[in-house]
């Protein structure tokens, strides 16, 4: 499935910065639970190979999983290698969207300026983080959007919450990726899908 197909599902993607291999399965299950079908893992949290491949495992055939903070060339492989089917890094690195597409993954990297988002569609990039979303504005995506090619994807990340979002997405973001508004280290996976059920509402309603 294209990015666009599991965005149209659900617009979040859950960023799990410093969770654990032991309960990542039971927060996913929660996500899930909540109708969040993009599960991130950051490549900076504890043993994050082996979060994905339990992820992969367990939900590779109805969530994408992925990572996150992407930086180098030989972690694309040990990513792919691991089940993960997304990268996404917090920088613009044409490269590694290459390697990405190399091993078929979907690649989402970061950017923050015309020039780095047109390099990285030129690369291949199936989506784009603006990152960090705080230092712009619903405003600059929109004229980021009037710009970039008609079916870019562009995906607002860094202070994303149910406050926030309804203003990104009125501006024209494809989706969102939430963080610490959706999981902070140590939350359990009942506090876990309780803010997931209340993302899921803002959205809708929104």
């Amino acid at each position: 499935m294209e990015l666009t197909g599991w965005l149209a599902r659900c617009p979040l993607i859950a960023i799990l910065r410093g969770v654990r291999p032991e309960e990542v399965e039971a927060v996913a299950a929660a996500l899930e639970a909540a109708g969040i079908a993009i599960v991130e893992v950051p490549l900076n949290s504890p043993r994050p190979l082996e979060s994905i491949a339990r992820l992969a495992r367990g939900f590779g055939d109805r969530l994408l999983i992925g990572a996150g903070t992407v930086t180098e060339r030989t972690q694309v492989d040990a990513v792919a290698e691991a089940g993960g089917r997304l990268l996404v890094t917090p920088h613009a690195d044409p490269a590694l969207v290459r390697a990405a597409k190399a091993r078929g993954m979907l690649a989402v990297p970061g950017f923050f300026t015309p020039a780095e988002a047109f390099a990285l569609l030129g690369a291949g990039a199936d989506g784009l983080k603006l990152f960090p979303a705080e230092a712009a504005s619903p405003t600059v995506l929109r004229a980021l959007l009037a710009v970039l090619p008609a079916a870019t994807a562009v995906v607002p990340v860094g202070g994303m919450d149910a406050a926030s979002v309804p203003a990104w997405r009125a501006a024209g973001a494809a989706g969102f990726g939430i963080g610490s508004a959706l999981y902070r280290a140590g939350d359990d996976a009942a506090t876990v899908g309780t803010k997931a059920r209340a993302l899921v509402a803002a959205l809708e309603a929104g």
